[in-house]
């Protein structure tokens, strides 16, 4: 990059300096110096990553230890020539990958739009002549010309501007669009979202038009470097990735620790040869391995995924879908997530200190307006629909019905003044049709006001709207009666600290004839028609959502470009801040370290005027902090602080494509209530991912139990073969924890306070569980398989009595299912028609395990067959004994751990 496009200050320089750094002029360039230009600095577009590729999303699939230590077991299994348990293995394998590669490259490709945000065209002098060229043809040096509605397609220095605004809220979190003005000189320490002498590459020109130089292009321009970060920084990994990885190290250990403890005592103590103890090994190996449990969470996380779809949450990484419902801290910006970003007027001040309510959202004119309890509709109060009539004449916009929905264009102020208009009757089309309009003063910052001058009444009348000191110096006290000019600006202030924008209007007639070609002078002696006050509402459902939020232990900040008195006004409808102890500003952040930082986000509940990059400083000092933080965002500003999160949640109606490409999900609907739903169905995916945890290990534990009891008391023949603990782990139980992953939410998962970071996947309970659950199961095991091998038995009764004993874990399976659906609630108090997928996946293991023993196929690849029914009331009754264990042992837990 070179040193032209590496200056960051430019808004510190005046127009002539800028010209002379950059080497040009403000007549353009020649298109042989814009051609070698565009050679030097490349084309004018973000940088970009293309999409993973199949094969990169298949092999994400294998980065798991757990997958690692199967892979080995299907090495060792080959290595004995046993390919069938390998075989096994291999297709456990496989079927996670297909199941997990498919759901996120379906994700990724529909995700992919880096690219998009610059594909435009832009109006560019070359060679003394004004031509419209691609935006990614824009080089340094160019003189841009901008008029309303164009995107901007560069970093720009402004050299003139005529009532230009720009809509930069995609960068700065600004709600409102930015007065731009090209003399206007500020310090290099001026933050992006107040240098009014610049334009910045994505923003929309919403008002007026202007000239300009480009200064950046590319990854050079704000909104580069911000793509530039989005494809550097390494994001968190969720909650759920961690504690996996913590947990199957820990599997690996105690597989190890006791497949050696077990085979050297079996070759020390019981007299077994080595060979013999490797194949014990490798059994106790594959018993200890809970194999079904990559299938069982991608299905686990695919069901809540299709959940999530189903609420407006568009998942594009599995393993985020749990995340969202870990987390500890919500970091969300305002405009566009909170907000609607559609400016409303909510109160009409007039002179006789009448206070009208408008109700209604947003720009669409659904709502009245209010007088107290009685709705004030045309013609019933004069004053204020001379305020309505001056509000949709000196305006630019357009707001119209079309094929059952409205259609808006141009400033969010104007339309909300349209919008109001329509509320009492008065549309600007008829209006104009009325009063013609003959000139105007268009809106520029230094004199902070608009006028249009329009016939009425054979004469021409003057209509006027801007900042309250501006539009009052232009009224008087001739004009009308109780003109009170400290009380108005009393009441102007009072709105504003209460967080309107507040405008105000004015109208008068024009004492001499005027036409287009007279240079209206400014107004005077004008009739003061009252204040306004306009907010950006709050998204439906958000208040409820926050609050939803706070039950469920999750802490949520505001963090915006708004300012200070905005931000703090629509926290306190939200009921995240009360004061401003709460609130912290951009400037106040300069110089804190990580740990203060961090010090604060414990305390503060809104940051306004914040910076892009200190978006990301807070996102990582939380971090820093240990909490697990889920970032909201919609603007390119907030594709930094979404990628490093531990969750990134992207808004996909009016988000930019590249906040898109940062968020590992992605709200369909653009509401931050949808937010709640997901935090509720991630929660619900790790309560199944926990109960299939539980079911695996747990009869995993159980046949490490019987081997271990078989080789310790010198039992002349295993209990089960590889190929037959394979079967137990991968098909009858691996079909009922695929169908447990189905379960639905058990209710009351927003009381719950979220996990602490530091939770183990296997905590105590699971442990206590779990060695119960395995003593009962493995230890009655044991104890029938000696009942079925008689003394001196042949390999044959040894194959009956592992025939027997298959046939009861089986069952016990099926019963310890029931088990495992509540970590709290009795397996009799949940009716098996509430989980249909469990109930059909547990008959289909049953009916399987059935068939197998009563086919030539089954019988030799597992040494099954058929058993007399009197066998199987005892199998039966035996397999029962697990529930009344089980209950015991939740009402112990319950005792003893009241709280929980």
């Amino acid at each position: 990059m070179s040193t032209i496009q590496t200056i960051a200050a430019w808004h510190s320089l005046d127009p002539n300096d800028a010209s002379q750094t950059l080497e040009a002029s403000h007549r353009g360039l020649s298109q042989a110096e814009a051609e070698q230009r565009l050679a030097k600095y490349g084309p004018n577009h973000l940088p970009q990553k293309p999409p993973a590729p199949l094969w990169s999303i298949v092999l994400r699939q294998f980065r798991s230890p757990l997958i690692y230590i199967l892979a080995l077991a299907a090495i060792v299994s080959v290595a004995m020539g046993d390919v069938k348990d390998a075989a096994f293995i291999v297709g456990v394998l496989a079927l996670n990958a297909i199941i997990g590669s498919y759901q996120e490259w379906k994700a990724e490709q529909s995700s992919h739009a880096l690219k998009k945000l610059l594909q435009i065209h832009a109006t560019v002098q070359r060679d003394g002549e004004v031509c419209e060229i691609d935006a990614e043809n824009v080089v340094p040096g160019d003189v841009v010309w901008l008029e309303s509605g164009n995107r901007i397609p560069a970093d720009i220095r402004l050299l003139s501007a005529n009532g230009l605004e720009a809509d930069e809220s995609l960068l700065t979190g600004e709600s409102l669009p930015v007065t731009k003005d090209a003399t206007w000189i500020g310090p290099e320490s001026t933050p992006i979202a107040d240098r009014r002498n610049m334009t910045y590459a994505g923003s929309i020109v919403t008002r007026g038009r202007g000239k300009g130089l480009v200064v950046a292009t590319g990854s050079a321009t704000s909104v580069g470097q911000l793509a530039l970060d989005l494809l550097s920084d390494v994001g968190g990994n969720p909650p759920l990735v961690e504690r996996m990885e913590r947990f199957t190290r820990a599997i690996a250990v105690v597989m190890l620790v006791a497949s050696a403890a077990i085979g050297t005592l079996g070759v020390v103590l019981g007299g077994y040869s080595v060979g013999e103890m490797f194949t014990f090994a490798v059994a106790l190996a594959v018993a200890a391995i809970p194999e079904g449990l990559p299938v069982a969470m991608t299905v686990a996380l695919a069901v809540a995924t299709t959940r999530m779809a189903k609420h407006g949450l568009i998942v594009r990484r599995l393993t985020a879908v749990e995340g969202l419902g870990s987390c500890t801290l919500i970091a969300t910006d305002k405009t566009g997530t909170l907000t609607c970003n559609e400016m409303t007027i909510r109160e009409i001040h007039t002179p006789n200190g009448e206070v009208f309510q408008v109700t209604g959202e947003g720009f669409i004119p659904a709502g009245e307006v209010w007088l107290g309890d009685k709705p004030a509709r045309q013609g019933s109060d004069e004053t204020l629909i001379a305020l309505a009539r001056a509000g949709v004449l000196c305006n630019e916009a357009d707001l119209h019905p079309h094929a059952g929905t409205w259609n808006w264009r141009g400033d969010a102020v104007d339309v909300a003044f349209l919008s109001l208009g329509h509320k009492l009757g008065c549309e600007r089309e008829r209006t104009l049709d009325a009063h013609p309009q003959v000139n105007q003063i268009p809106f520029e910052s230094e004199h902070q006001f608009a006028a249009v001058f329009n016939r009425v009444d054979e004469g021409v009348s003057v209509f006027v709207k801007g900042g309250p000191e501006r539009v009052l110096d232009m009224c008087s006290e001739a004009s009308q009666a109780n003109f009170d000019r400290q009380q108005l600006e009393n009441t102007a202030t009072q709105m504003a600290e209460q967080g309107y924008r507040v405008l105000a209007l004015a109208d008068g007639r024009v004492p001499e004839a005027m036409d287009e070609e007279t240079i209206p002078a400014k107004p005077t002696n004008l009739r003061f028609l009252g204040f306004v006050g306009m907010l950006d509402p709050l998204r439906p459902g958000v208040q409820q959502a926050v609050k939803d939020c706070a039950d469920a232990g999750v802490s949520v900040s505001m963090i915006t470009g708004d300012h200070r008195v905005t931000a703090l006004a629509i926290a306190r409808q939200l009921g995240l801040a009360e004061d401003e102890s709460q609130v912290m500003t951009g400037e106040e952040l300069l110089g804190k370290s990580q740990e203060e930082i961090a010090e604060a986000v414990g305390r503060v509940r809104v940051f306004a005027r914040v910076a892009p990059r200190q978006k990301l400083d807070i996102v990582e000092a939380a971090r820093s902090a240990g909490h697990f933080v889920a970032v909201t965002g919609d603007g390119v500003n907030d594709a930094p602080a979404l990628r490093v999160s531990n969750i990134g949640v992207a808004m996909g109606k009016s988000g930019t494509d590249v906040a898109r490409e940062a968020g590992e999900l992605v709200i369909s609907d653009d509401n931050f209530a949808t937010i709640i739903s997901g935090v509720e169905q991630g929660r619900v995916a790790y309560d199944n991912i926990r109960k299939v945890i539980y079911l695996l290990v747990s009869t995993g534990a159980a046949e490490l139990v019987l081997m271990t009891l078989a080789i310790a008391t010198g039992t002349p023949y295993l209990p089960l073969l590889p190929v037959q603990i394979l079967w137990l782990n991968l098909v009858t139980n691996g079909i009922q924890d695929v169908a447990l992953a189905f379960e639905p939410n058990e209710g009351g998962v927003l009381k719950r306070k979220p996990r602490s970071p530091s939770e183990r996947i296997f905590d105590q309970l699971m442990i206590e569980r779990t060695i119960v659950a395995a003593v009962v199961i493995g230890g009655i095991g044991f104890l029938s398989f000696r009942w079925f091998l008689p003394e001196g038995a042949t390999e044959a009764q040894a194959a009956s009595a592992r025939n027997a004993l298959l046939l009861l874990l089986v069952l016990f399976e099926n019963v310890h299912i029931g088990n495992c659906r509540s970590e709290t609630k009795s397996a009799f108090a949940l009716s098996p028609l509430r989980s249909p997928v469990l109930l059909v996946g547990t008959l289909t293991a049953f009916t399987i395990h059935f068939v197998a023993m009563h086919t030539s196929l089954g019988q030799s690849l597992l040494g099954a067959e058929p058993l007399p029914l009197q066998q199987w009331g005892v199998l039966l009754l035996l397999a029962l004994t697990i529930l009344p264990v089980m209950e015991l042992h939740k009402w112990s837990w319950a005792k003893r751990h009241p709280t929980t």
